[in-house]
Order: C-alpha cells, then structure tokens, then sequence
C-alpha cells in the first residue's frame, strides 16, 4: 500500500452532495399539489420509478463508493485492521441509532411534543458525535466527554420517558440513517475482508454478491446491494484513474448502465419496479442511471477540473449528515411558530421552487456550522 494520502475522488463528493440536496428537495414535497405524480415516491404496490424513488439509492451508491478512500485512509495512517474494524462498528452503530431515533419520532409518538422530542433528539446527537476537533474545545477531553455523556443522558432519557408512558421504541424499517448504517456495515466488512486483494479480485467478488443478493434475497437486502455496488465503481475508477484512461472508465461505466438498463427490463417480466418492496427491477433502473451519471461528474470534476460550479451544494458532500438532521430543527421549530406559507405557495412551479429553496436553505446553515467547527462527523 503507498504510504502518504489517500486518494480523493472530487466526483464522490459531488456526488454525495447532489444526492443529499436531492434528498432535502424529496423530503420537503410530499403535499405539494399541482406537480407531476412521477416526482414523488411510487406506492408500495406502483409499478413505477418516481424521481424520489432513485435518490435514497443515489446515496447509498454514493456511500459504497466512499469506503474504499475511507478505509484506506486510515490504514495508511497507521491504523491496525482491528483498529478500522472498531471505527466501522461504532460508524454504524451510530447511524443505527439515530436512525431508530428519527424513526420513533416520526411515528407520533404522544407522550412528548413533537417540538420536545426533535430538539432533545437533535442536541443529544450532536453532543455525542460533533467533530469537537473543529471548535475551541479541541484538546479538552475532560470537558468533551462530559457534554458525550450528557448527550447520551439525553437520549436515554427519551427512551425512558416513552417506556414509562408505555410508548416503547420500536426498530421497524430503522429509518433512512439506519438503513445507511446496515449497508455501511456490510460494504465496509466486505472491502476490509478484501482488501489485500487486488482490486479487481474485489471487484468479482462485490459483483457476485450483488447478483445473489438482488435476485434471491430482495427487499431488506437491495440497499446493500446498491451500496455494493457503489464499493465496485470505485474499485474500477480508482484502477482507471491511477492509469488516467479516462475514456476507458466511462465506456465501462456506460457498458455497466446499458447492462443494468437490459437486466431492469429482464427483471420487469417477474417483478414490479418497487423501491418500498426493494425490488430488482427498481435496484437494476437505479444503477442503469448511476453509472452513467457517475461519468458526468467525474468528466467534469476530476478529469477537467471544472469545481467552482459546486460551491452552493459543497456543504452537502462534506457535513452531509448535519445537512440531514438540520430538518428535524427546522420543521418542528417553523411549525410550532406558524411560518408557513399560504396554501398557494405550495402549488405547482412555486411549490417546487419553494422546496428547492428550503434545501439549499438547509445547506447554507451546515455551511455556517461547518465554518465554526459545529458538524456531526462520525
């Protein structure tokens, strides 16, 4: 393994940041009225891939393509197998967490206010897991730990308030964080297992199972395969890349969105395009798009260099999950205010226009936030 630092993708980040900025956009439009059916979630029985339908996978693709760059990061630092293996299960037992936690909110919940629980939530959160390196308390551990721990005294307190009123969370579908972190757990487990391999070993060994996972144990298993499969791309570009056959990478990855595009339609025969049931067929559309939107970014980021165009979105690649929880302030806070608009704002072009709004709102604060070190950052 070269010694020095790791390698950095800038069309990952691009990534990660279209896809978070998408994500804050999906997430604000349900009630609009006035707009294409097809820019909302299909119901679970639909037979249908809406614009919301690919973003949560664009993500999990994004979050496969980080690990390798992540994991390799640090074991060019120095850090032992073991060491890594510790930092991916507390990675993902955080997201599970939060994930568990975002889930019982939204499930209305009535021995606490909406307003209480989200912001007890979100302060807990964020007395755990903020990236203290970057504030004035950088270097005092005794004082770190002690707002970790009352951070934790926080979100035990949640729980054992709804358990005494006889409200017991419930793990149900974890919750988008949870299922990030499910899938971050299996894709990092497999590259750490892998990666004295050669890349291209990895690569097989990902593609297998990707194959297995999507058609013989869909649903639960369909995110991982995304993410997965998100770790195979960046195998082959990172080999690409290190040779700078640039062109050789995006025919690849075009052949690989033409395949998927065929095997979505093979798949169409047998299963609906489903993201709620996590069918194949909706797992082979979402990466027939992936791939190629893949080169596009990396044409335009890595190859030539063209970066200034991501400013406005950069905050949503690099404080993503702050750009995430932000909501769960802003809701409850503009609702219990009274702040939102009249009923005709939200109504077609305006409606949507407000919402693209909202998440880049959203990102200008994680900007802010970003810029005085206030950033969760597992």
């Amino acid at each position: 393994m070269e010694k020095g630092k790791a390698l950095r993708v800038a069309s990952i980040d691009a990534m990660r940041a279209v896809t978070m900025m998408l994500m804050l956009f999906v997430n604000d439009i349900p009630g609009l009225k006035g707009v294409p059916h097809g820019l909302f979630h299909a119901a679970a029985d639909e037979d249908m891939l809406g614009f919301s339908d690919i973003v949560f996978p664009g993500f999990l693709f994004c979050v496969g393509m980080s690990v390798p760059f992540a994991i390799d990061n640090r074991l060019k630092r120095g850090d032992s197998s073991f060491g890594v293996l510790d930092h991916i299960l507390w990675r993902s037992f955080a997201l599970i967490v939060m994930g568990v936690f975002t889930l019982n909110l939204d499930s209305d919940i009535s021995c606490m206010s909406y307003l209480a629980f989200s912001l007890l939530m979100i302060a807990g959160f964020f007395l755990i897991w903020t990236d203290y390196a970057g504030t004035p308390l950088k270097g005092k551990g005794i004082l770190i730990n002690c707002l970790k721990a009352f951070g934790s005294l926080i979100l035990i307190g949640i729980i054992a308030w709804c358990h005494i009123h006889n409200e017991h969370f419930r793990t149900g579908w974890w919750g988008i964080l949870g299922l990030i972190g499910w899938s971050y757990l299996v894709t990092s487990l497999v590259y750490l297992i892998g990666c004295q391999l050669k890349d291209w070993a990895i690569v097989a060994i990902a593609l297998a199972i990707i194959g297995v996972v999507i058609v013989f144990v869909p649903s639960g298993w369909s995110g991982h395969a995304l993410c997965i499969a998100g770790l195979a791309a960046a195998m082959m570009m990172r080999q690409y890349r290190r040779k700078e056959a640039h062109l050789q990478l995006i025919l690849v990855f075009w052949a690989i969105g033409f395949v998927m595009l065929v095997a979505g339609i093979w798949a169409h025969q047998y299963w609906i395009i489903s993201k709620i049931q996590g069918t194949p067929t909706w797992v082979f559309f979402c990466l027939a798009l992936f791939f190629p939107f893949m080169t596009l970014l990396y044409w335009l980021m890595d190859v030539k260099g063209h970066t200034s165009w991501m400013w406005l979105i950069a905050p949503a690649g690099t404080a993503t999950l702050t750009c995430y929880l932000l909501p769960y302030v802003w809701y409850p806070v503009v609702g219990k205010l009274g702040l939102f608009l009249p009923q005709g704002g939200w109504y077609g072009a305006m409606g949507i226009v407000i919402s693209l709004a909202y998440s880049l709102i959203i990102i200008q604060n994680a900007r802010w936030m970003q810029r005085i070190g206030l950033v969760v950052k597992l």
